[in-house]
């Protein structure tokens, strides 16, 4: 009778060599994962976003030169947020489907000199409403549903002319994947593609974002509590991740990433359409302070959260990351 001293199953062996932990690897990066988030002004040259470290609000001339950059990077997209001043802000946000507007002519700028290069653009009133807030306002504050809805049917369609791939409504409003479904196809846009985020979280990690865009000044100490979703929640983000889809999405977003990886995983498996991560700005922020206080390694902490997001489930990841990690994966 023989007596078995050491175990016949040691994991550790495909661990011991770069080969074999290359070859039992189950989930791999590459840049067709990445999408990466441009902040856009009217102003020339760049300025920099204390918030942001490294992440810059972008003028024409750099918006084309950073396009130009995603393309020799391989970076299949990439996703447009602009930066608009108080002339543009108001209470009926009519500057958001403006023809000649900072996002409209940005995309008609990128699309004629990369026409290759997938052009995403933000859907929501939050950088052209006085408030602050994604949509319309009474007179008590709170964001009116089926009134915002029709703006932002204006606004998509603006942008869809513009000439942008995706359009990616950010705002949380009842019924508008439907509505801009239904106005697309009517105006003749049917390969304008929507990216819908259904499952976006009242979330504390925006704070840089909304630093870079100007809606935090806006919004004072008002909060998006009554239109995005608590962030407890995981079994109502897959009942507005179906209804996104029913209502015409092409893909859907989970945003942020980091928080909600769960929430990843249950739609990657109950849903059959493209689920996004947004990986955001707190979660940018966070890395990028925690390497430049000498906390973390930046690159290895920069990959390992982009690869597990991937093995969540992502399809695609919006991070501003995108080019940092672009390079590494190309060297």
């Amino acid at each position: 009778m023989t007596h078995q001293k050491f175990p016949f199953t040691r994991k550790r062996r495909l661990r011991k060599h770069a080969f074999s932990r290359r070859l039992a690897r189950e989930t791999r990066l590459s840049t067709d994962d990445l999408i990466w988030p441009l902040f856009i002004t009217e102003y020339a040259g760049c300025e920099d976003i204390p918030t942001m470290p490294g992440v810059p609000r972008r003028g024409p001339d750099e918006l084309l030169w950073a396009a130009e950059q995603a393309v020799e990077l391989d970076i299949p997209a990439i996703m447009l947020f602009p930066v608009v001043g108080e002339d543009g802000k108001s209470t009926d946000a009519i500057e958001a489907y403006n023809a000649e507007g900072l996002v409209q002519r940005s995309v008609r700028a990128i699309k004629e000199r990369f026409p290759d290069l997938g052009v995403m653009t933000d859907v929501a009133l939050d950088p052209y409403t006085a408030s602050g807030q994604d949509g319309l306002t009474d007179a008590t504050g709170y964001v009116l549903n089926d009134e915002t809805v029709e703006v932002l049917v204006r606004q998509a369609i603006s942008h869809a002319e513009a000439g942008a791939d995706v359009i990616s409504p950010s705002d949380m409003m009842d019924g508008r994947i439907g509505a801009i479904r239904a106005a697309l196809e009517d105006a003749g846009h049917i390969h304008t593609q929507i990216l819908a985020y259904s499952a976006k979280y009242a979330s504390a990690f925006y704070g840089p974002f909304r630093d870079a865009v100007g809606s935090a000044e806006s919004l004072g100490g008002a909060t998006k509590e009554s239109y995005q979703m608590d962030p407890a929640n995981s079994d109502e983000a897959l009942d507005e991740l179906l209804l996104d889809v029913n209502e015409g999405a092409d893909m859907v977003m989970v945003k942020p990433a980091m928080p909600y990886l769960d929430v990843v995983r249950r739609a990657r498996e109950q849903l059959n359409v493209p689920v996004l991560a947004y990986q955001v700005s707190g979660e940018y922020a966070m890395i990028t302070m925690a390497s430049a206080g000498g906390a973390i390694d930046l690159d290895a902490v920069m990959m390992e959260s982009l690869t597990g997001i991937k093995r969540a489930g992502a399809h695609a990841i919006l991070t501003y990351f995108a080019p940092h990690a672009a390079g590494l994966l190309q060297s």
